[in-house]
């Protein structure tokens, strides 16, 4: 290493460590450590692994007493969701909660997390049946299970939703970032989904943190439920800001719907590529005008082509 490289090094070092005093975010302090996104991402498939064992994580036999392996699995997640939740509530002491106000708090979340497992559990199977019957191309629920990312996103969202309603900071965002990286599917832990939920090929799908959605809806590749504008930043934080789907409804690919007073009636059909900022009456069918088509016929070079 040469003499001015070493200068440009010990500057970026100095310069580097003032940043670290300036601000509060840049380097985390060992005593308040951020839970841990591996520790949590490992939660999400050990919990997805109970739900449906053998599907994920390798063969998994259940054997004449399923009870043993749901009860060692669930014993060993209870204990690493602890672990992570103590760490999210402790975190840098900001809200001065002693160590062990943070454990009673993180024990009762956690109790009542493991309480709602089977209700998730029973919902779940209401999405396969869903994605089943909503999907010609569907050769048996257990591909839809094994394979589907909209499944898989909707998993998740499920489980994440149970610890923000709790008001559990950073892990349940963790968990739908997991999903949103596997599946391009974003959905906030926060939005509020009824029963017989599908998502479609999904690619690109978001669903906003104050979303309500009602049952029996499906959604297609692209679509966007989301806030009119977020100009405002954190003065929006807690308010209503993205729409409100109702049941029986159905949207087509890259459909982008905004906005916290924008309500979708029961059983709409909203079509592909439309823009709605406005309430959509229940039982109506929106569609985007078509574009007008040029199509030429003849070999390609007698094809005069347009940019």
């Amino acid at each position: 290493m040469n003499e001015n490289t070493k200068k440009i090094i010990s500057k970026s070092v100095g310069e580097i460590a003032e940043n670290y005093d300036s601000s509060d975010i840049l380097m985390l302090r060992d005593e308040a450590p951020l839970p841990d996104r591996n520790a949590v991402i490992e939660i999400v498939k050990g919990v997805r692994s109970v739900m449906f064992p053998g599907y994920f994580e390798g063969k998994v036999s259940c054997g004449a007493e399923p009870e043993y392996y749901i009860g060692s699995t669930l014993t060993e997640l209870y204990e690493k969701l602890l672990r992570q939740l103590t760490l999210a509530f402790l975190y840098k002491k900001k809200r001065n909660v002693s160590d062990a106000a943070a454990r009673r708090r993180a024990e009762e979340v956690c109790d009542g997390f493991f309480e709602k497992l089977p209700e998730i559990q029973r919902t779940l199977l209401k999405d396969v049946e869903a994605g089943f019957d909503g999907d010609p191309a569907a050769k048996s629920r257990e591909e839809i299970i094994c394979s589907y990312p909209g499944f898989l996103a909707i998993c998740v969202y499920r489980i994440a939703h149970v610890l923000y309603a709790e008001g559990v900071p950073f892990i349940p965002r963790i968990m739908t970032e997991y999903a949103h990286g596997a599946t391009g599917i974003d959905i906030n832990s926060g939005a509020e989904i009824g029963e017989y939920f599908f998502i479609d090929h999904g690619t690109g799908v978001v669903i906003g943190e104050t979303t309500e959605i009602g049952d029996r809806v499906k959604l297609y590749q692209g679509v966007t439920l989301g806030a009119l504008s977020t100009r405002d930043g954190q003065k929006l934080s807690g308010k209503k800001r993205h729409p409100t789907v109702g049941s029986d409804v159905t949207i087509y690919a890259n459909a982008t719907i905004l906005g916290g007073k924008t309500v979708i009636g029961d059983g709409a059909v909203i079509g592909g590529n439309t823009f709605i900022t406005e309430s959509v009456a229940s039982g109506a069918r929106v569609s985007a005008k078509a574009q007008e088509l040029d199509i030429r016929t003849g070999r390609i070079k007698d094809i005069e082509y347009y940019i």
